[in-house]
């Protein structure tokens, strides 16, 4: 067996965590916490630049599906695949920036409802009884539409938000562009609505919240018995600023708060706690933020156009990043927080005598999902001789004996995966030979103990590892 040539087409440095996805685009971050684990939605970027190619630009009007991945750990990201908005509800034209809303009801189960922009033209919803689908639209049609009765002036209603209070009652949040006859400093196109008890209705006038200096992407946070509204400001000089706070800067994530979602006098401004990422050395793009609580920890996910850089593509591509971010939940103080390419440490060891998806991934090299279908196992595929996927802060214990592989019945045989610790560049801890097994077993020659990095190294394009764990 020859000396592997390690690929160095990696986008995402194995010193960081940030982006999540080390090999796909997504944008536009929603995160909720389900059951131990975080999942998060977005819009896809990916299926853009696969239709444009490598001189496209990301125009947006070509995505049709939207990113689900998740982590209970912060650095290693399982992507499970694609919400498929075009086969689900063929009557939208696009799909950007998920909201999503779950609860406990009547048949015992949990269901979910997600909001997404159709196009700049409205808002749909969908529904599921499991973060991972299956997704159908409840409606043949938007939920949100140009022109409806009551938002007839607000030239584009999408980049939904929702939240659920402590009472059971929920709303929606939307607005974009500038009401004829307002300001760049006050656009009057946000607007918050009751839904209705199945979720899929609306059941109050719309009313507006006044966001000065508002662009989109909206979000909306239910904090200790208060309503966060959050959104991304425009790029205009602030040459009025009449709010008892520091000025905000350009196209930077700004916050309200409110008790009483639908008065809109009781909005109140309270800054801004996001700036742009190219005033944060990440390059300058649009912003849109998501604020959850997971294991007692605020964290913030935005996006970025970092994982471009190296790149065929300067199409203006974005991948989803998240950092720690500070939340005072008595005064509903939100401190400014800081995007980094490094990223977060992880909170738990991963578990390497459990099955784990193969596209459960920390950063990689020359590596594709080979599947993407959601609430379906996702397989990679290595795309070249050397590609490699790594794996961060795995518990060996005591001692693994025994590696077991389920390859995909289409991987070329006559090739071999290697195993290595903490570094790519290490010596080759073993040796896996692909067969026509499907279900690899393979016995190490010496045991692997305590905590290491994991890299699977791929010794020729067309390989397809569906998932793996030790004994």
């Amino acid at each position: 067996m020859d000396k592997l040539c390690i690929s160095r087409k990696f986008y995402k440095s194995p010193s960081n965590t940030n982006p999540a996805l080390s090999n796909y685009f997504c944008a536009d971050p929603l995160a909720i916490e389900y059951q131990g684990r975080l999942y998060v939605y977005g819009t896809n970027d990916n299926q853009q630049y696969e239709i444009q190619g490598d001189y496209g630009k990301n125009t947006y009007e070509k995505i049709k599906s939207l990113v689900c991945f998740s982590t209970d750990d912060m650095v290693n990201w399982t992507f499970h695949g694609l919400i498929d908005i075009e086969k689900i509800a063929p009557w939208a034209l696009t799909s950007w920036a998920p909201a999503i809303i779950y609860r406990k009801e009547a048949d015992g189960l949990t269901h979910f409802y997600l909001y997404f922009s159709n196009t700049g033209c409205g808002v749909g919803v969908l529904t599921a009884t499991n973060p991972l689908g299956p997704w159908t639209s409840p409606l043949d049609h938007p939920l949100i539409v140009t022109g409806m009765k009551g938002i007839e002036e607000v030239p584009n209603p999408f980049d939904p938000g929702a939240c659920i209070d402590d009472k059971g009652n929920a709303y929606l949040v939307f607005g974009g562009g500038i009401v004829q006859g307002h300001s760049e400093e006050m656009a009057g196109s946000v607007r918050i609505v009751k839904l209705g008890p199945d979720l899929i209705s609306l059941d109050s006038d719309f009313v507006e919240i006044k966001a000065p200096y508002f662009f989109e992407a909206s979000a909306l946070n239910f904090i200790n018995g208060t309503f966060v509204y959050t959104y991304n400001s425009n790029w205009q000089e602030r040459k009025i600023w009449n709010y008892p706070v520091e000025k905000s800067s350009q196209c930077s994530m700004n916050y309200m708060t409110s008790k009483n979602p639908l008065d809109s006098d009781s909005w109140i401004y309270r800054g801004n706690y996001f700036k742009n990422p190219g005033d944060q050395g990440l390059n300058y793009s649009n912003n849109h933020t998501s604020l959850v609580k997971f294991n007692n920890q605020y964290y913030l996910f935005y996006h970025t156009l970092t994982l471009q850089e190296d790149t065929d593509t300067t199409g203006g591509f974005r991948s989803i990043c998240v950092d720690k971010i500070e939340v005072d939940e008595e005064s509903l103080e939100i401190k400014m927080c800081h995007g980094s390419r490094k990223g977060l440490a992880p909170i738990k060891n991963l578990n390497p005598f459990e099955k784990h998806s193969a596209s459960t991934i920390h950063t990689s090299a020359e590596i594709s999902f080979a599947s993407k279908e959601l609430g379906k196992e996702v397989a990679v595929c290595s795309e070249n001789c050397g590609a490699w996927l790594s794996l961060k802060a795995l518990d060996f214990a005591q001692g693994a004996k025994k590696i077991i592989l389920e390859m995909d019945q289409n991987s070329k045989k006559e090739a071999f995966i290697e195993i290595r610790l903490d570094k790519v560049s290490a010596q080759p801890f073993m040796k896996v030979a692909v067969t026509s097994d499907l279900i690899i077993c393979q016995e190490l020659k010496e045991a692997i103990k305590g905590i290491h990095d994991l890299y699977f190294v791929f010794s020729k394009e067309g390989l397809v590892l569906k998932n793996w764990r030790f004994e």
